[in-house]
Formats: structure tokens, C-alpha cells, sequence
């Protein structure tokens, strides 16, 4: 099995490069010029696209081919005070170079929209908002030019009560979605709430990929505690008919992983991977997944995947591809 290591939104290696700049809604009310306060968010926006790009060049030159966009790239978006504001119309060609960069360079680029973008909710505005966010995603990969590769992950969300209703109304909404949007979606286990067994229920009935988080498997677990290699046959199937962009050749499926922060808050993520756990899945998995992406989730971003290949370089049994790639 070949993997690849990727990681999410910036990198600690690359100075004065941060995609998710901002301003604060007090920050624009101060503007007496509403025009030139939008200008303002645009030049930002166009900051933090540019810096994405930068990250990328540095991805490539450190053969990572995976990698997590900043769902903050474009800032107050969504805002209700700026529900008139159409900035795709000066962003299309900064979100075009980007994703010909990724393009040319075989990256595989993803958003993972914020904790907020709920489908399972009973409150209409929240729903109403989280279809918006959807759709913004949807909209800066199709400027970028990312094909149905490119997915936004989301996670089912709270169970408001009823896990059961809850799990119903997540369905129903996600059946409902443009097939634009639904065709870019992958669904996550959470650390909370939907456990991976009932977010591989979910995904079987809507036909969407299952990202595997084996941090949030360990936290958030069936009673039996149900090991993530018992799932993974039927996890695989869910990617079944994804393919890379602009081929045949069949999509790797995705996990994420962290470690723990400490024994005492287990669900936040450390600042670096424990390679024990992840290489114990890894060589589980091995006989029947030819290909497979890692997304790294810890607080020391690019600096944890480098750690990560240091520590897997160390290994007999793993045969070091790249610079961030191994063989298991």
C-alpha cells in the first residue's frame, strides 16, 4: 500500500504566509465607505489566496500532493451584512491559478467547511446558513477548476435529542442538495456524537465517501468498541466509482489522523503524530487498499508530517518513497 501524507490550511515552515487573514465585522462597520471596505475584504482575500499558493510551491517542493485548504480564504463570507456581495467576480482568476497549480503538480486539494455547517439541525436558520457555506465551498473549487475529486468534508453534526431524528433529517437534507454539491461531499465520524458505524450507515444510504478518523474512532466508539479494521472493507466500498482528477484512475479514500493532547483532554490534537496508532491501522488495512491518503490534523501542521516521515524512515518494515510518501 502507498500513502501519502498531507496536512491542513498553513504551514510553520513558510513565513508570513497565513490563508485565513481577516477582518472583523467592527473592523467594516468603521469604514464609512462601505465600497472601499468591501475592496478591503477582497485585497485580503486575495492575500490569502495567494498565500495558499505559496504553501503549495512549498508542497511541491517537498513532494506533498495533499493538502487541506482554509475554509477562511475568502473573509465575512457569508456575513448577513454582506449578503450582496458577489466577490467571485475579482477572485476568479487568483481561485484559477491556484487550482491550475494543483493541477499541474497531481495535489489533491479539499475544504473541510467549519463546525457550524450542520445538516441536522432543527433550526431553519442554521439550515438556511449551512446551504449557503455549502455552496460557497462548492463554488471556490469549481473556480479553481478541481474536478469531483476535490470534496468538502463535513460531519453529520449534533443529535439535538434524537440521535435517530436527527440522523433522518441529515439524510433527507443531504438527498435534497444540488447533485453539484452532494457530488463533492465526504462525511466524517465525529468525536462526539455520530460514531463511525453510524456515519458509515449514512454514507451507504446517501452514496457518499467515508473519511475514517482514527482519532475520533478511539474517543467515540460503539459499546463493543468496534475496531476501525473491521470496518474498513465496507469504509473502502464508499469510495467505490471516485476518481482523480481528470482520469479513470480510481480516487485514493482518505483518513485523517491526530493523537492525543494528553490523557486529560484526549479529544484535542497534539502538536505532533504518535506514529504507534496510525501504523497499527496502516498495516491492518495493507492487503486490500492498493493506495491511501493521510491527512495529518495536528496543531504543528507541515513541521508534524516531516516528523511523522523522520519516524516512519526509522521503520524496517515501511520503505520511504518521498519525502512525504511511504510504502507499508
Amino acid at each position: 500500500m502507498i500513502v501519502r501524507l498531507g496536512y491542513v490550511a498553513m504551514s510553520m515552515q513558510v513565513s508570513n504566509a497565513s490563508p485565513s487573514k481577516t477582518m472583523t465585522v467592527t473592523s467594516f462597520d468603521k469604514l464609512n465607505n462601505r465600497a472601499a471596505a468591501v475592496r478591503k475584504l477582497e485585497r485580503i482575500a486575495m492575500e490569502n489566496i495567494h498565500n495558499t499558493l505559496r504553501i503549495l510551491k512549498h508542497n511541491r517542493a517537498h513532494d506533498i500532493e495533499l493538502f487541506r485548504c482554509s475554509s477562511k480564504l475568502i473573509p465575512l463570507r457569508g456575513h448577513e451584512m454582506l449578503n450582496d456581495w458577489d466577490p467571485m467576480k475579482v477572485l476568479t482568476e487568483a481561485f484559477a491559478e491556484l487550482g491550475s497549480y494543483a493541477i499541474q503538480n497531481e495535489m489533491r486539494l479539499s475544504f473541510h467547511p467549519d463546525h457550524f455547517t450542520v445538516l441536522s439541525t432543527p433550526r431553519a436558520e442554521v439550515l438556511s446558513s449551512s446551504l449557503r457555506d455549502l455552496e460557497s465551498h462548492v463554488t471556490m473549487l469549481e473556480a479553481m477548476g478541481l474536478d469531483e475529486s476535490a470534496k468538502c468534508n463535513i460531519h453529520i453534526g449534533g443529535m439535538y435529542g434524537d440521535k435517530k431524528a436527527a440522523s433522518q433529517r441529515f439524510i433527507d437534507r443531504f438527498k435534497a442538495l444540488p447533485e453539484r454539491i452532494r457530488n463533492r461531499m465526504t462525511l466524517e465520524n465525529d468525536d462526539k456524537t455520530f460514531t463511525a458505524s453510524e456515519t458509515l450507515d449514512v454514507c451507504e444510504l446517501t452514496n457518499t465517501p467515508m473519511v475514517l478518523d482514527i482519532h475520533h474512532h478511539e474517543v467515540n466508539h460503539e459499546e463493543d468498541k468496534t475496531d476501525c479494521a473491521e470496518l474498513w472493507p465496507r469504509i473502502l466500498q464508499t469510495w467505490t466509482g471516485q476518481t482523480e482528477q481528470g482520469s479513470d484512475q480510481e480516487l485514493p479514500p482518505k483518513i485523517h489522523v491526530s493523537s492525543p493532547k494528553s490523557e486529560k483532554d484526549a479529544r484535542s490534537h497534539a502538536d505532533y503524530i504518535d506514529p504507534g496508532p496510525l501504523l497499527t491501522f496502516l498495516r491492518s488495512v495493507a492487503p486490500e487498499t492498493p493506495r491511501l491518503d493521510v491527512m495529518i490534523e495536528a496543531k504543528k501542521k507541515d513541521d508534524a508530517l516531516f516528523q511523522l516521515m523522520k519516524d516512519v524512515s526509522t521503520d524496517a518494515g515501511l520503505k520511504v518513497l518521498s519525502q512525504a510518501s511511504f510504502r507499508v
